[in-house]
């Protein structure tokens, strides 16, 4: 499956085959899905014959035409339905990312839905909410295309950052992020 560009996509499988494909992680992202096209496939079979002790849940940025509170329930809708229907996987939702190489009212909106989330997302239950945004944004506001090459789509560098941020987290207890513990054989799903 694809995200951004093609060249955005193969930074990405390039960590995920070496981070991720060993621990038998399941990556069930569509470049250019919404929270509408994620709730309706989770809704009609995709968390069917699946047991993951734990889902990282990372959607809402294509929404870039809703308001910031209809991102954010869409993205609690679909933290509620795998709750639901995955009683047993431990949950966490990443935050939006910043947008535009300066700031502008996109990169605000999602700033909004982050800080929706993080007061929302408690209230499902053992639900660990990751913002990890701020780390592309410098002093001065800007982002660098290092980052983000087109300031929307990570580069490699960017997402072996946010990667490996999962990755310790999943194979280092004590989870100093999590208030769960985690085996270190334990399928993931994306």
């Amino acid at each position: 499956r694809q995200w951004g560009r093609s060249s955005s996509y193969l930074c990405w499988f390039q960590v995920w085959r070496e981070l991720f494909s060993p621990l038998h992680a399941l990556n069930f992202g569509i470049g250019g899905d919404t929270t509408c096209n994620v709730l309706w496939r989770l809704q009609n079979g995709e968390l069917e014959n699946i047991r993951p002790r734990v889902v990282v849940l990372w959607v809402g940025t294509n929404n870039h035409e809703h308001t910031a509170d209809q991102v954010a329930g869409g993205i609690l809708a679909i933290a509620q339905l795998v709750m639901t229907h995955l009683p047993k996987s431990k949950i966490i939702v990443l935050g939006l990312l910043p947008r535009g190489e300066f700031p502008n009212p996109l990169r605000e909106k999602n700033a909004a839905v982050n800080n929706l989330l993080r007061a929302s997302l408690p209230r499902l239950g053992p639900v660990q909410f990751i913002d990890m945004g701020g780390s592309f944004v410098h002093s001065d506001g800007t982002i660098s295309s290092r980052d983000m090459f087109d300031f929307l789509h990570l580069t490699a560098s960017a997402y072996r950052t946010i990667s490996t941020t999962l990755h310790e987290m999943r194979l280092k207890p004590p989870f100093s992020l999590l208030p769960f513990h985690i085996p270190k054989n334990t399928p993931m799903i994306y």
